[in-house]
């Protein structure tokens, strides 16, 4: 008897299992039957009085549900988050950016053609005015030959600063590499929130669960005591308690479905969803899911956050770009400025006082007159211009100077701020794993006792012995405990979720530990050394899918 009340009490929890495999919800099973018991057979009757239970308040739950794991909501963030997908936007942009400061070592390259046309008075080399009506016409490589000038738009086309093009293309790379860092912290941080989301999720629909399972029950001991006190065995006073006791379990179990669909509308913000969409976890049962691995003391978990945060990575390239900056600064006066074109093209035209007599005195020394407009033949002309700046007198130099100096400083600060986040996010994402591991056996502890004092008063109170009150006080006390077992798994994989994400997302062999001595059972045959094994959590890719 004493096995079967055991057998029926452990499937009754709906919450308990064995204790490596810890159980948040599941569905309420049937009452266990009582047995019959000789004594006071007239209150075994008025407990076995039939009378009509309450009907469950009504549900603001619509019909329809999408049924979705962690894995899943992982991926639909990784291709759907606006987040995630603005970050990789940043990459391809200053990828463009560093595209283009390597670029800079090509000329420009300028095709085109002008008419230059003259009318009135000119004034030679020696100061002699001529009248004069000309006109000239260049095409090729480059454009706006006028007059015996150069061309003033060369083909290809060398306008740099040499300093300039250098440190740009440096701070461009570096540039590049915050950015990924970037986005690899925003994936970061996405990743938790989508998890955390889950598991919020998780949480509230095992609330659900459990309140359907509590209301059912406090519906039962309503029922009792209103039957003891309709038959004169028990307090009309006792018979209002339960009442009440029901009626909050009915407010429980509508704040239980209004927090799911709170919890699913967050996961579809988070996942790019329409909020109409209701998402239901397809977990049918709730357990501890360890990630990093316990052996692991916080100062070696702190070194692996140093090696692996993005933001740090991302802080030691913007600390790089600030002294890449700051080297030019100093660099900028010394650095030459390069101009350099060369231009390649057909030029002609002529004037009214070539065409006119006397004409114009050739090579020869001859006066000779010419056509209107043509002697068209090519022109090459090379052009190269090498000078240096000093900005406002060198004035403007300085100011450039100590400004790169204090940006690189203030890096370092930001730096060293980010790296002391890092480390109270390690820190205290270990305390909180290490104190809800050790609050699981006293929560599982709690519930399996609170289920044990329910089915034992209700066993006495259906065969006669006590007062329902006694019932009821059980009845809140296992509620109770059933909320806090599972709340208390959902924050420890929450807190393992943190603590992996605070280290970085370290890979597995980061984490691989030797198993400790205690926990290695004896060898049955040739043992293998040094063997190594490391718990992660099903669900959870290394990476998140990139949009095509």
């Amino acid at each position: 008897m004493a096995a079967a009340r055991r057998l029926a009490c452990w499937l009754g929890t709906g919450l308990l299992g064995t204790t490596s495999t810890l159980v948040a919800f599941a569905q309420p099973p049937q009452p266990p039957q009582p047995p019959a018991l000789s004594s006071a057979k007239p209150v075994e009757k008025v407990a076995a009085k039939s009378s009509v239970p309450e009907a469950p308040p009504g549900t603001i739950l619509q019909p329809g549900e999408n049924p979705i794991d962690l894995g899943t909501a992982l991926r639909l963030a990784g291709v759907e988050n606006p987040e995630l997908l603005l970050a990789r936007q940043r990459i391809s942009q200053v990828t463009a950016e560093r595209q283009l400061a390597v670029a800079q070592l090509l000329p420009n390259l300028n095709l085109g053609t002008n008419i230059d046309m003259h009318t009135g008075a000119v004034q030679q080399s020696t100061g002699n005015i001529l009248n004069v009506n000309r006109d000239a016409l260049y095409f090729g490589l480059g454009a706006n030959a006028v007059g015996s000038g150069t061309v003033n738009i060369p083909g290809l086309a060398y306008n740099m600063n040499v300093g300039e093009t250098w440190y740009g293309f440096l701070t461009a790379r570096q540039r590049v590499r915050t950015a990924d860092a970037t986005a690899a912290a925003v994936q970061n941080d996405v990743l938790l929130r989508v998890s955390l989301a889950y598991t919020e999720l998780l949480r509230f629909d095992g609330h659900r669960a459990i309140a359907a399972k509590n209301r059912a029950e406090a519906a039962e001991v309503a029922r009792l005591t209103k039957n003891y006190a309709e038959a004169g065995q028990g307090r009309k006073a006792d018979a209002d308690r339960a009442s009440v006791e029901l009626r909050q379990r009915d407010i429980e179990l509508i704040q239980a479905e209004a927090d799911t669909l709170t919890a699913s509308a967050h996961l579809c913000q988070l996942l790019n969803l329409d909020p109409s969409t209701r998402l239901k976890p397809i977990d049918g049962w709730v357990v501890p899911a360890p990630i990093v691995p316990d052996p692991i003391p916080l100062t070696e978990l702190l070194a692996i956050a140093m090696m692996q945060r993005p933001e740090l990575a991302a802080r030691r390239s913007e600390v790089r770009t600030a002294l890449y900056e700051l080297s030019l600064a100093r660099v900028l006066p010394f650095s030459p400025n390069v101009i350099a074109g060369f231009s390649s093209g057909d030029f002609g035209g002529g004037s009214n006082l070539v065409s006119n007599p006397p004409g114009f005195v050739n090579g020869s020394g001859q006066l000779t007159t010419g056509p209107r407009f043509g002697n068209f033949d090519g022109r090459v002309d090379i052009d190269v211009v090498v000078f240096w700046t000093f900005r406002n007198m060198g004035v403007g130099n300085l100011a450039l100077i100590r400004s790169a100096d204090s940006r690189v400083k203030q890096i370092k600060l930001r730096e060293i701020e980010t790296l002391n986040v890092v480390r109270a996010e390690v820190a205290e994402a270990h305390a909180r794993v290490a104190a809800r591991f050790l609050q699981i056996d006293s929560a599982e502890k709690a519930a399996r006792a609170g289920k044990d004092a329910y089915d034992e008063d209700l066993i006495r109170i259906k065969g006669g012995q006590g007062l329902p009150l006694e019932l009821l006080d059980s009845f809140r006390l296992l509620a109770r405990a059933r909320y806090e077992y599972l709340d208390t798994i959902i924050d420890y994989n929450r807190a393992q979720v943190q603590l992996w994400v605070s280290l970085g997302r370290p890979p597995a062999d980061a984490l691989a530990r030797p198993v400790p001595a205690d926990l290695v059972p004896p060898p049955s045959g040739p043992r293998v050394p040094d063997s190594r094994v490391l718990t992660v959590i099903p669900g959870i890719p290394t990476t998140l899918p990139v949009k095509p």
